[in-house]
């Protein structure tokens, strides 16, 4: 099968996201200039350079108390930093429960009885019990073809990993079990990992 995604696919549900998988989920947390914490899955989320270390995640939908936009990228406008927290299996039903569209004064965090603690050197929250968490200082935001999608570029400012997950100074995945996106309505958790050297190595 072949087709231009001008023309449409011709398939009961688009497949575009099926294609690229897995794909890291990034539990985004802000604090807006009102105070308010938010927090929201994004799977369209990576990491991008080591030196310094620098993550992006997209944006691509729109509410109607946001002008054009969401919660967390309106929040990152006003205060220029969030919070990148990695989600465990474990953490499945809070991840889910913090993507409900909620009204911009309202915390996903006390809606969904998410525990949250203070960000070490940024103004924000995090998700307590969380894996690892990146604290991010926001350096671009970039409007990319689409009526609401935006990518938003930041810099690592400090780094949370829980103990239980260091093996012999690794993080080890395989302690928490990371979820992923797939496409559709659908998920994985990562429960096994090997390693490969590269032919340079």
């Amino acid at each position: 099968m072949f087709y231009r995604p001008e023309d449409g696919h011709g398939l009961p549900h688009n497949p575009f996201n099926a294609l690229i998988v897995p794909r890291p989920i990034g539990w985004i947390s802000t604090r807006g200039a009102d105070g308010v914490d938010n927090l929201a899955p994004y799977s369209f989320f990576n990491g991008c350079a080591y030196t310094p270390p620098q993550v992006m995640f997209a944006t691509t939908g729109i509410k109607p108390d946001r002008d054009g936009t969401k919660d967390s990228l309106a929040n990152i406008r006003e205060t220029g930093v969030f919070c990148v927290n990695v989600v465990a299996q474990a953490m499945t039903d809070a991840m889910n429960a913090s993507s409900r569209t909620l009204p911009a004064g309202e915390s996903e965090f006390d809606a969904a009885g998410i525990a949250r603690a203070d960000c070490e050197t940024i103004p924000c929250a995090r998700v307590a019990g969380a894996p690892a968490a990146l604290e991010c200082r926001m350096t671009q935001i970039v409007k990319i073809e689409g009526e609401a999608n935006f990518v938003c570029f930041g810099t690592v400012a400090g780094i949370h990993m829980r103990d239980d997950c260091l093996v012999e100074g690794m993080f080890d995945i395989t302690r928490f079990e990371p979820m992923a996106r797939l496409g559709y309505r659908d998920y994985a958790v990562v429960r096994e990992a090997f390693t490969l050297a590269r032919p340079d190595d």
